[in-house]
């Protein structure tokens, strides 16, 4: 592996700033709440601050700080962070992105991982934290064709035990990173020896069973209704979606920052009383920087591609140790415990007040603490 620091020409920087100062914000209808897709005011606020004081010199000297690695694994190079614990016998855990996230999700949590004790935490737990980019998003290299979460699990289970050598390790992860956890649990129970989940992907073959159950999958198919049209159409034809994305950073920051109103725990009714302005930039031009949105939406077609969200197809489960962790602004509501218990073994279950889709920058905090819980519970 290769150490690997992030050095984008300035001319690539200055081209995304100059076609998002040269939007023609008239030709859009002003639609000032969130009702119709992403609010015109909010973006148009988003992009004076992008244009005006945002500065990726900075952004970057700051995700510089975390030590960046390159690897080829078999057809494709990964792009991943590494930060060792300060204990020697610190715990490998790989966290795990989704779409429309990527690595900056995590910036609050590795150092707190990495070295409890400097953030207050508990530390009679410490962890070597790895943190790839899934294949096809920002730095690693995509597929030439579209892979699921469960081949990016075969690549990620490659990364921890013959690249980086660990004999065992755990996984944690929300959005498509909880896809990939669980089929680490599944399929690499041999080295992956627990997880932690804050979303629930996957289903059950034989579907719900018990009333709750079924009440639960009522509401969760009217909730999901207008979620659906983002997830067919990457799902399908992501690549007519590149075409519109294609030079367009208003375009992707407007398809992306929708999500993060739409699945978050919203403060003050406000996406900017949520979220660091400078954060949901640099997220997106992680994007931008690498011409990397298009193959980004691959995964939803390789997911469909490779089976779908059926984890029991051979009647088998996790069985490895798995922590939930519940927080309500989901965008996928979790099933019942029953419905969970028969894909994985739960040993810890918590559910939580506040907090939405994107846990590890919402509230940071309570996913830290409870990923120790966690480690704390089956340690014992």
């Amino acid at each position: 592996m290769n150490k690997f620091e992030i050095n984008i020409k300035s001319k690539i920087i200055e081209d995304i700033i100059d076609k998002v100062a040269s939007f023609n914000w008239n030709k859009l209808p002003d639609n000032n709440d969130w009702s119709l897709g992403t609010n015109k005011k909010v973006m148009q606020e988003v992009c004076q601050y992008w244009i005006s004081d945002y500065d990726w010199q900075k952004e970057e000297k700051k995700i510089n700080e975390f030590n960046h690695y390159k690897v080829d694994i078999d057809d494709l190079n990964i792009h991943f962070l590494y930060e060792k614990g300060i204990s020697d016998n610190a715990i490998p855990l790989i966290i795990s992105h989704g779409w429309p996230g990527s690595f900056i999700e995590f910036k609050k949590i590795i150092g707190p991982l990495t070295n409890p004790k400097k953030y207050g935490f508990d530390d009679s737990i410490c962890f070597d934290v790895i943190v790839p980019s899934i294949p096809g998003f920002a730095f690693s290299s995509a597929p030439i064709a579209p892979y699921g979460p469960r081949k990016i699990s075969n690549y990620y289970n490659k990364l921890m035990t013959e690249v980086l050598d660990y004999k065992y390790y755990f996984a944690q992860g929300g959005d498509w990173g909880g896809a990939i956890s669980s089929w680490l649990g599944f399929d690499h129970s041999s080295y992956c020896k627990g997880i932690h989940i804050n979303i629930m992907i996957m289903r059950d073959k034989n579907g719900v069973q018990s009333d709750e159950e079924k009440i639960w999958l009522t509401n969760f198919k009217k909730e999901q209704v207008l979620e659906e049209g983002y997830r067919s159409l990457q799902a399908t034809k992501p690549q007519t979606l590149a075409y519109s994305m294609l030079d367009n950073p208003v375009g992707v920051a407007a398809w992306i920052l929708e999500k993060f109103y739409g699945w978050s725990d919203i403060k003050k009714n406000s996406l900017l009383d949520t979220y660091n302005v400078n954060d949901l930039i640099t997220n997106v031009m992680l994007y931008l920087v690498t011409n990397s949105f298009n193959t980004s939406t691959w995964i939803y077609y390789g997911r469909r591609e490779e089976g779908g969200r059926i984890m029991n197809a051979d009647g088998k489960r996790v069985e490895v140790p798995t922590a939930c962790a519940l927080f309500p602004r989901e965008l996928l509501s979790w099933p019942p415990r029953s419905y969970v218990d028969r894909l994985y073994n739960v040993v810890q279950w918590n559910e939580f007040s506040k907090g939405g889709h994107f846990a590890a920058m919402e509230e940071p905090e309570l996913l830290i603490k409870d990923i120790i819980d966690y480690f704390n519970l089956i340690k014992k």
